[in-house]
């Protein structure tokens, strides 16, 4: 694939990010693009190597070498559509999953990895520039009608390829706006939301019905979905989040990243929020090191934070993965991973617990009380935190934001209801065919697998909506993904 010497020849290369001072003042997307030269010069890079590891790393199974050597040989039409044979959204995934495909190329042995990526991103915005992406609505009608709760990239996934398969699929969003964490978790300056808007114009003009501020089990009966349709797909996320019970968490200031993050989307969007949660002037404190706390940075800095430190319970993650002795290649390394957000400024610390807040007279958050630990393996062989004595510390704040992941879907309203099963990190039981407890209700996404990348939501989505086609008509012809 590629240019035979091609990888021996070209370095890795990336597009500059915009620099900090600039993109600080603004939240539009931060990365740059490569020029149509140097992006097939990139895929020039890609081995003759085999066996693809890429496929291996890539829960869609995108067949990655092809589409680098149809960039690399000019041939952009072709690329595309064999990028949308097993991705129904590239413009998302080349924009915020966090790549393992590279970390599993070949070339990520011993060298750098081709910039599968950067070539996903840039084929499907120039697909979108051509007029390549049009809407491809069913020739025929099969009757069926499904519904489908949750339109993030899970949901989505699973309606489109389910109104391909010539159902009516209708989306119920409980949000004012289509795209769930897509829409209201991602800051703009990683998607800005028109690539968002562009692709659901595509799903409209094909047939997909959407539905806004219809919260499943709450404004809208769970009972009404169940006599009228012949099959449900819940997509709705892993949406409740970890709190931190500690004294002083009652305190104001002290909230949750996703009661933060969709506030700022929404100003972005040109609504008005009322009493925002702003980091405007304030010492901010989050405590979670992971994407949802790097997207909390990014705002507070864009927002004018006074300060900010990022804390995260565990130890800091080796440098590398030769260094980190563990999850050799092809596998995804736990190594230390500094997103843009870190580049724009923040004090990062590790191996740090908070255990108490103190505020003022009038119940505001001022202090974060904390200790440093220290983690030791336990005669299980679990590793085990103790504390470090005598490395109490205190640090002044007005602003904490809590992004320490997620604990599976909600239990009221909706689940409850249906009364599927639940596993004990309480998210959704299926079979092998998605199929819930619940005869004619399936699940995928976050919620059926725990909080995860864009990548799997997208395969989930598309997997279940075989389950689904297959439980309707008794076969199916939607392409199946790899069985990794």
């Amino acid at each position: 694939m590629g240019k035979i010497s091609g990888f021996l020849e070209i370095s890795r290369e990336l597009p500059p990010r915009r620099p900090v001072a600039e993109r600080l003042k603004d939240w539009q997307e931060l990365e740059g693009k490569l020029s149509d030269e140097k992006l097939q010069s990139q895929g020039a890079r890609c081995m003759d190597c085999g066996i693809p590891f890429c496929h291996k790393g890539c829960p869609l199974g995108n067949i990655i070498p092809d589409w680098n050597d149809l960039i690399y040989r000019g041939r952009w039409k072709e690329a595309i559509d064999r990028l949308h044979s097993t991705n129904n959204f590239p413009e998302f995934t080349g924009r915020v999953c966090p790549a393992p495909c590279e970390e599993a190329c070949v070339l990520n042995i011993n060298n750098d990895a081709v910039t599968i990526k950067q070539i996903e991103k840039q084929t499907i915005d120039h697909a979108f520039k051509e007029g390549w992406v049009v809407p491809v609505p069913p020739s025929v009608r099969t009757g069926k009608k499904i519904a489908v709760v949750g339109s993030g990239p899970a949901g989505l996934a699973a309606a489109a390829q389910l109104n391909r398969a010539g159902h009516s699929v209708e989306v119920f969003e409980r949000a004012d706006r289509i795209g769930g964490l897509l829409r209201y978790g991602i800051p703009d300056f990683k998607l800005e939301k028109s690539v968002v808007d562009r692709r659901l114009e595509q799903m409209r003009q094909e047939g997909v019905v959407f539905h806004v501020n219809a919260n499943v089990g709450a404004g809208v009966p769970v009972a009404d979905l169940r006599a009228k349709f012949d099959a449900i797909v819940l997509s709705g996320g892993a949406t409740q989040a970890r709190d931190l019970p500690i004294p002083g968490r009652e305190l104001n200031g002290i909230h949750f990243a996703m009661d933060f993050l969709p506030q700022q989307n929404k100003k972005v969007a040109g609504d008005t929020v009322s009493n925002q949660l702003v980091a405007t002037g304030k010492n901010v404190i989050i405590l979670g090191g992971g994407d949802t706390g790097s997207d909390c940075l990014g705002t507070s800095n864009r927002q004018g934070a006074k300060s900010i430190h990022q804390f995260e319970l565990l130890p800091k993650p080796a440098e590398s993965r030769a260094a980190s002795g563990v999850a050799p290649w092809p596998n995804w390394p736990m190594i230390l991973r500094s997103s843009s957000s870190h580049e724009e400024g923040v004090i990062r610390d590790w191996s740090l617990n908070t255990k108490r807040f103190t505020g003022d007279a009038d119940g505001n958050v001022r202090q974060l009380h904390g200790v440093r630990l220290e983690w030791k393996k336990g005669d299980d062989g679990r590793m085990q935190m103790e504390e470090v004595p005598g490395s109490e510390f205190t640090l002044d704040c007005e602003l904490v934001l809590l992004a320490m992941g997620f604990l599976g879907p909600e239990r009221k309203g909706m689940i409850g209801e249906l009364g599927v099963d639940l596993d004990q990190r309480g998210n959704v039981v299926v079979g092998e065919d998605y199929q819930s407890s619940v005869p004619g209700v399936f699940a995928c996404g976050d919620m059926r697998r725990g909080q995860s990348l864009v990548v799997w939501a997208i395969w989930e989505g598309r997997e279940a909506a075989r389950s689904v086609d297959a439980h309707l008509m008794g076969q199916t012809f939607l392409k199946a993904s790899p069985d990794w």
